[in-house]
């Protein structure tokens, strides 16, 4: 079987200044990690791997800088990997961003199985993934927590919906996304990490793409746009009240009505 796992360079942290102008994150000098929930479809791909046999590659779209994360999967176990960089990709809505992963898993191979995070820390969004399959016109299951069984042409996957658990079976080729609840990821192996320090991560650019409408990628192909983006508000304001439990259930009841949470 081959695997294909969706990552991404997040930042590390939630200080992160946000361009007036475009609303796209400034990541200039911000600690970037890998996308927590990234890490549990890669657990699930090399579980398959480890059960079933075959090769787990890693892709994701990004800086130069992301390649950290490729050799972090390495480190994990992950066979190949291909980064999606060019200055053109930069500020990719959800629409934009899979369509240049779409475009780039394409490049870099033929795939049974395509795996995501449930979603990123720094979008939120829990698009991304499905828009992939779209553009590559393969069946999709979202917030899969248990790969129940394997088939020569397929897969049964039970699914946490959100008043009741689903079986699904679906056929390969196909995308599932993944819930941090399906495995406990696997901390990176030192070993890993300098068996695999020199080997090679597959660059794509805009040329390197089928398709090369400027227009389909970046700012220019995200039709979302971002109308005002500000932090939120810190309201460190408290009130010490003193009394009988009698005296100040009352007036707790009073503030909350003022408050109108009640």
């Amino acid at each position: 079987m081959n695997i294909l796992v969706c990552i991404k360079q997040v930042p590390g942290t939630n200080k992160v200044e946000v361009d007036p102008v475009t609303g796209v994150l400034n990541r200039k000098g911000v600690d970037s990690k890998m996308n927590p929930y990234d890490l549990y479809a890669i657990e699930t791909a090399l579980r398959l791997k480890e059960k079933h046999g075959g090769y787990v590659s890693v892709i994701s779209m990004g800086p130069p800088q992301a390649k950290a994360i490729i050799y972090e999967a390495y480190s994990m176990g992950a066979d190949a990997g291909a980064l999606i960089s060019d200055r053109k990709f930069g500020g990719a809505d959800v629409l934009a961003t899979s369509y240049t992963l779409a475009q780039g898993i394409q490049k870099f191979g033929t795939f049974d199985l395509i795996l995501c995070g449930k979603q990123t820390t720094d979008g939120d969004t829990a698009q991304v993934g499905p828009e992939i399959s779209e553009w590559l016109n393969i069946p999709c299951v979202t917030d899969v927590r248990k790969i129940v069984e394997m088939e020569q042409d397929a897969m049964v996957v039970e699914v946490d919906m959100p008043h009741d658990i689903e079986i699904l079976r679906i056929q390969f080729p196909c995308l599932l996304t993944v819930e941090k609840d399906i495995y406990q990821p696997r901390l990176p192996s030192y070993r890993k990490k300098v068996d695999t320090r020199d080997r090679p991560v597959q660059m794509f650019s805009l040329e390197d793409l089928d398709d090369q409408d400027e227009r389909k990628y970046g700012l220019s192909g995200s039709p979302t746009q971002v109308q005002r983006i500000f932090p939120p508000e810190q309201n460190n304001k408290r009130e010490l009240w003193d009394g009988t439990g009698e005296a100040l259930s009352d007036r707790l009841y009073q503030k909350v009505k003022e408050l109108k949470f009640v």
